[in-house]
């Protein structure tokens, strides 16, 4: 486990500036690794202590959140306070974030069961793809009779039929086909198959009905009958590499053990599940409520219960709340901390302020994070023969249009970068094809005044999103 400054330095590769956000949530992080070493007697005691920032958009709120979640491998979920509607209005419930959460929680862990058995899958998907290419599904035929043996137990014919006759093959059909799926193999094994179309069945999803899914309910008529009922199939057909892919999914779902996965699953999520309620300041009532506003508090007081502690029904089981972390966010344009109601701001009892970007912070952004904005672009840009490199006073230049374009308009932080560089870059990428060698194309303080207008009286409309 990262201590508090491990985790400072580790955010600081992304998210610049905003120290004292860094510090709070790096602590708060630490203190679930000490949670974990206390007895159970006393780990039933400690709560984490929930954090609510504060401070204009784009400024790194939502980035400190989910980088944090990365460094630790937790369930996250990120959800916006103004989708919630108090009961008995039209709208997603506030239990929807914690079953969003599980949800996440069960790909995570998935995904870990599933690189464990990665090479057992393979091999099993190539053995398909070679029975299909030798012309001998014998998976299929295994299946078939599974799925009539399924059937006869759910409607109570115990036959002794079989879906399928076993033909007589005489030992020298048997070394024909034994020396073709040799070759079949080897030709797999050295790439010579890669683009060959073939058929293959597949398993169809369960989809589920997207409004029944909007309610929490996801009802699988499989799981209901004790997986009696055969699996819905299709033919598709694709080339070999994909079919790899696609069979490998299934062979390693058929050797995980979901119940194993969820189990770890619903644990994970109620011990380390962080969720990230945004923009919680549109549902603080800054006066006398009327028409559509008067569901405020009543969201408010719905969120409570999930804050303090409860216990919500998943599709997985019940699911307890108690020692999630909890991390609320909003820019508190009009509103204040103190306009939520008391017993709300109770159960985040740590609050952070994150300060405006300075023009030094909108340099940095530029090119100092690992996925800093010029190295996205010049990423793309190489992938049509172009390598760009900007000039120190070209980023000046950007930066200080950024800052002014805030400063004399609605500020919306880092995210006005993205529209200058693209602007700035707008005839270089138009004009890219890769047709030709690598082109190296310096960025200079000329370039970037010709392409977006470095008058004082500038009009900063154009950069507004």
């Amino acid at each position: 486990m990262l201590s508090p400054k491990q985790i400072v330095e580790a955010l600081d590769k992304y998210i610049i500036g905003q120290d004292e956000a860094k510090r709070t949530v790096a602590i708060a992080l630490r203190n679930r690794y000490r949670r974990s070493r206390l007895s159970d007697e006393m780990k039933e005691e400690v709560i984490p202590k929930n954090i609510i920032m504060a401070g204009p958009t784009g400024v790194g709120k939502t980035e400190i959140a989910r980088r944090l979640a990365k460094l630790v491998d937790a369930p996250f979920v990120k959800v916006e306070a103004t989708k919630f509607t108090e009961v008995g209005y039209v709208g997603r419930d506030v239990d929807s974030m914690i079953r969003d959460l599980v949800e996440a929680s069960v790909r995570l862990v998935k995904s870990k069961w599933e690189e464990k058995v990665r090479v057992q899958a393979t091999a099993a998907a190539e053995q398909r793809i070679i029975d299909i290419l030798a012309g001998s599904p014998r998976h299929e035929r295994e299946e078939a009779d599974q799925q009539l043996s399924n059937l006869q137990k759910l409607f109570g014919m115990f036959g002794n039929q079989k879906s399928t006759e076993v033909a007589t093959v005489s030992e020298e059909e048997k070394a024909q086909k034994r020396f073709r799926r040799e070759q079949i193999a080897r030709d797999l094994a050295d790439g010579k198959l890669e683009d060959r179309n073939i058929e293959i069945e597949v398993t169809e999803q369960n989809t589920g009905n997207d409004q029944m899914i909007a309610m929490g309910i996801d009802i699988n008529m499989n799981e209901m009958f004790g997986g009696l009922l055969p699996k819905r199939t299709k033919k598709r057909k694709t080339t070999v590499k994909e079919a790899r892919r696609i069979l490998e999914n299934e062979e390693a779902d058929k050797l995980i053990d979901m119940d194993e996965v969820i189990r770890e699953a619903v644990d994970k999520a109620e011990q380390d599940g962080i969720v990230f309620i945004d923009e919680i300041d549109k549902i603080a009532a800054s006066g006398a409520g009327h028409g559509p506003d008067v569901s405020r508090e009543g969201v408010q007081r719905d969120i409570l219960p999930i804050v303090e502690g409860s216990v919500v029904n998943t599709k997985y089981g019940p699911v307890r709340t108690n020692y999630m972390l909890f991390i609320a966010a909003g820019a508190f344009h009009v509103a204040r901390i103190n306009d939520l109601i008391p017993e709300l701001q109770g159960r985040f009892p740590i609050s952070v302020k994150l300060n405006a970007l300075t023009l030094e912070d909108y340099k940095r952004i530029l090119t100092a994070p690992q996925n800093a904005i010029i190295k996205q672009y010049t990423a793309l840009l190489e992938a049509d023969n172009i390598h760009i490199e900007f000039t120190d006073d070209a980023l000046n230049e950007i930066a200080a249009a950024c800052f002014n374009a805030n400063e004399t308009s609605e500020n919306i932080g880092a995210r006005r970068l993205h529209t200058i560089v693209e602007n700035v870059l707008e005839d270089i990428s138009f004009n890219a094809s890769g047709d030709y060698e690598m082109l190296t194309v310096t960025i200079d303080k000329t370039y970037v005044l010709e392409h977006i207008s470095g008058k004082k009286n500038e009009n900063v409309n154009k950069y507004i999103i």
